[in-house]
């Protein structure tokens, strides 16, 4: 799942199911591809086409849009056995170039692999909205009271230009559409079945397909999942809980090296040293660090991958000792630099895929009531700012769209076909549960990999090429085994992280006092743990 365009900023008339069986029988006439070398510069070496699809299904022949595609032809053609789609997720990351991803793997061997631009995206038939006239408020992850209402009419205003910019094509661009495109971009390839890896929000795509079109649906790897039977907007509650679950386990690592980091000797305490530099933050910049919300972006998104858990405790030791670092400073630059990065990552997929973020996002139900996202947005703000938590909660256009959608399919096991689903004990765009939800929904086998924060779990595919990670063989071999030779996993796999935290010492055992400190600290994890979001 990505961020919505402020935590981007930040780092960061109803169908009928009568109609999918309509759909179903048109995909089947679908044209036949016409295949030629890709021109694009990213996609030289694969192959190209573009397959038409109604805009409409509800009125197949009427006007047309462009789905945009990609090949990598399998390597051991006498051992092929069909056709890979991917998706990349997003919602509305452009999809074609995502190849690259899996061509020093097994599966380039032995499947077609087919990249897809969905419709609104990249090569595809565009939706466009138009930004909004008036700035953007300050992005900042400890907005004001003040700033609510700002934000809100900002949201307002791309919601507009969305529909000013969309048209009538926006009320078509939706999941269950997209699903559709995949069946006639199947049915043009003149393929029975496919196989289908997606990743974050391509999984919730994989699954309404699944749903769909059960009877074309081959194997399935969903990796990195939404849950199923939760709103986007319920999900950011995952998120939050996520977000904190990371920085509690990284505080508990810092605590018990005191010796080395010297932030405190109990997880609180180590919160306490964060608060009192994230005061001064307010104030002035200081260590290195120029405000509040840099800080939190780089306790976020640091909390998260283990392996750099060691290089985040020192450079706030610094911090916390207002030791004014260096020029260049490798550590706290290195931070910085990462933070940036991600910043930029993001920002610029906002910018290709906004009229598409924007409007899947609205497949879903969203509060209706703008007390509800101030009322998250003050309680998280207070508890867990790091990582972009608060404009995760903030209303967005959504909350002023109108119209009637499509209602979402309900996803089960009745009809999926069992596959298999990825996630990671850190994530914090899908988080585990997530991940457990959409396995046990499809009835399908779980990957659970502990200890890793990275999004996107194959060939060590994390979302963030700012943080080095290590391929994990126990996902990968898996993964191969399954999708090559249909050989499924147990219900329930555990893999380690293969990126741990550095191999620093403990500290000796710690005194009567640290201990209780610790079971409280314990404690108000457990509470939090069972507490309703509502309660919190």
């Amino acid at each position: 799942m990505v961020r919505k365009k402020l935590i981007a900023g930040l780092s960061v008339a109803a169908m009928t199911g009568a109609l999918t069986v309509a759909v179903a029988g048109v995909a089947g006439g679908a044209p036949a591809v016409t295949w030629s070398p890709c021109t694009e510069e990213i996609l030289v070496g694969f192959d190209c086409a573009t397959v038409a699809v109604p805009m409409d299904y509800a009125h197949p022949d009427g006007k047309q849009i462009s789905i945009a595609i990609s090949r990598h032809k399998a390597t051991e053609p006498q051992r092929r056995r069909g056709v890979l789609f991917t998706n990349p997720g997003g919602p509305g990351g452009t999809g074609r170039d995502l190849l690259y991803n899996y061509l020093e793997t097994p599966l380039a061997k032995v499947y077609d692999i087919i990249g897809i631009d969905v419709r609104g995206l990249g090569g595809s038939t565009p939706l466009n909205c138009e930004v909004p006239s008036t700035p953007e408020p300050v992005p900042t992850t400890r907005p004001s009271d003040t700033v609510f209402p700002r934000i809100t009419e900002y949201e307002k205003q791309w919601e507009e230009g969305c529909v000013r910019g969309g048209g009538e094509f926006r009320k078509h661009v939706t999941t269950p559409n997209t699903a559709r495109d995949l069946d006639r971009v199947r049915a043009a390839l003149g393929e029975d079945k496919i196989s289908y890896l997606g990743v974050s929000y391509g999984t919730w795509l994989g699954a309404v397909y699944g749903q769909l079109f059960p009877e074309h649906l081959d194997r399935s790897v969903l990796d990195s999942s939404l849950d199923p039977g939760t709103t986007w907007h319920d999900q950011a509650y995952d998120v939050v809980d996520a977000t904190k679950a990371n920085f509690d386990h990284w505080a508990s690592w810092t605590a018990r090296r005191d010796a080395t980091f010297h932030l405190g000797t109990t997880p609180k305490k180590v919160r306490a040293s964060i608060d009192k530099i994230a005061d001064r933050l307010a104030v002035e910049p200081v260590g290195g660090i120029e405000n509040q919300t840099q800080l939190d972006l780089v306790v976020g998104q640091y909390t998260r991958y283990r392996q750099v858990w060691a290089s985040l405790a020192k450079d706030l030791q610094k911090v916390q000792a207002e030791l004014p670092l260096p020029a260049g400073d490798p550590a706290l630059a290195d931070s910085n630099r990462r933070a940036a990065a991600v910043a930029a990552r993001l920002t610029e997929q906002a910018k290709t895929e906004n009229g598409v973020y924007r409007t899947i996002l609205c497949d879903w139900a969203w509060p209706t009531d703008l007390n509800v996202y101030y009322r998250d947005m003050r309680r998280v703000r207070e508890t867990v700012p790091f990582g972009g938590t608060v404009p995760q909660l903030a209303p967005n256009n959504c909350f002023f769209h109108q119209g009637d959608r499509e209602p979402l399919p309900a996803i089960g096991k009745a009809k999926y076909p069992k596959g298999l689903v990825l996630a990671a004990e850190g994530d914090t765009q899908t988080p585990m549960v997530n991940g457990e939800a959409m396995a046990r929904t499809l009835g399908s086998s779980l990957i659970a990999v502990r200890g890793e924060g990275q999004h996107g779990q194959y060939t060590a595919g994390g979302m963030d090429p700012a943080i080095p990670v290590k391929p994990n063989p126990c996902v990968d071999d898996k993964v191969n085994a399954y999708l090559v030779d249909g050989k499924l996993p147990p219900r329930r796999t555990d893999c380690d992280s293969t990126n741990p935290p550095a191999a620093i010492p403990t500290d000796p055992a710690p005194g009567v006092e640290d201990l209780i400190a610790d079971l409280g600290s314990i404690a108000e994890q457990l509470l939090h743990a069972v507490l309703p979001h509502q309660a919190r």
